[in-house]
């Protein structure tokens, strides 16, 4: 990327968290040299007054807005009136105190949970309506998708220049590896880890490893953001991902090799599946600001699982 790009002042939401804080160095790596990303015990983004309080002290030009309550199937089932709140909240309420503010450009990260449980494969960015998403996160999902409407909305009342992604499953460094709360692949890594320390004959995990899933590796991510800020002023929204899928017992076996599992695998059919399948049609974002995701799905493991054992233990 150019080192000569003038974003003027970045203010990150999240930006203390798995994706944020690697789109705080994807924003250096691009050229931006003013970069907040306060937390939120300094701004509490679900109270208006906090965030309009943010903005006033603050002044960005751009924000990229990834603050939000997230979790795994199992968080989202568990917390289904707080992950709707929290995100329609922070949301809601960055999206107007930045149109208040006069904030030059304001980028959003959706979710892959804003699908349709059913939708076509792969997943194209005009397939968001055509249909509810997956029961267990639909609630995060619509959150998200509602932010949609209003960054579109907002667009065409007020001229603000809201651009909304939606990027899928995450996975890499950082992560988050706790088991109540974790996704997928770090509960994958941990328990095949964990097994493998204390000798354990079976891991159990959730579901009868039919599903797919598409997963884009955080540095990927952290990018495609960026380049969005730097290259895109649209109202279409733009999926940001790989373009292939991998079911759970694929993705479980790759996993326990990586990690040097070899007892036995146990699927607990009692737990939910989630969404049957994921994969998203990732054109948009290649033609409208040149984005391909460069790290594979083996490779990213490998630097995960290097990740995790090196410093993720502790989690």
């Amino acid at each position: 990327m150019s080192s000569a790009w003038n974003a003027g002042k970045v203010l990150v939401t999240g930006g203390a968290g798995f994706l944020g804080s690697h789109v705080v160095e994807a924003l250096r790596a691009a050229g931006a040299t003013q970069i907040v990303a306060p937390r939120s015990q300094e701004f509490d983004l679900t109270d208006q007054l906090a965030t309009r309080r943010m903005f006033e002290q603050e002044r960005p030009d751009l924000v990229v807005h990834l603050a939000a309550k997230v979790g795994g199937i199992g968080a989202n089932q568990k917390l289904p009136g707080t992950f709707f709140r929290d995100n329609m909240a922070m949301g809601l309420h960055v999206l107007e105190e930045a149109r208040r503010a006069g904030t030059r450009k304001v980028v959003v990260a959706g979710t892959i949970c804003a699908y349709p449980k059913f939708a076509p494969i792969p997943f194209k960015e005009d397939d968001l309506w055509n249909g509810f998403p997956e029961e267990t996160n639909a609630p995060y999902g619509v959150a998200k998708k509602a932010l949609l409407v209003m960054a579109q909305a907002y667009r065409q009342e007020f001229g603000s220049n809201f651009v909304m992604l939606f990027p899928v499953n995450l996975y890499g460094p950082r992560d988050n590896f706790d088991l109540e709360s974790s996704h997928v692949i770090p509960a994958m890594i941990r328990k095949f880890d964990t097994a493998l320390r204390t000798g354990a004959s079976e891991v159990v995990l959730w579901g009868d490893g039919s599903p797919t899933r598409e997963f884009l590796y955080v540095e990927d991510a952290a990018r495609g953001l960026v380049e969005a800020a730097q290259r895109y002023d649209g109202a279409d929204p733009v999926n940001l991902g790989v373009g292939f899928e991998v079911s759970m017992q694929q993705l479980a076996q790759l996993i326990a090799g990586k990690v040097g599992y070899t007892g036995n695998v146990v699927w607990d059919t009692s737990r939910p599946n989630g969404q049957p399948r994921r994969m998203l049609d990732t054109s948009r974002a290649k033609e409208r600001f040149g984005f391909t995701a460069r790290v594979g799905l083996d490779e990213g493991l490998d630097r995960t699982v290097a990740w995790y054992r090196k410093e993720g233990n502790s989690q």
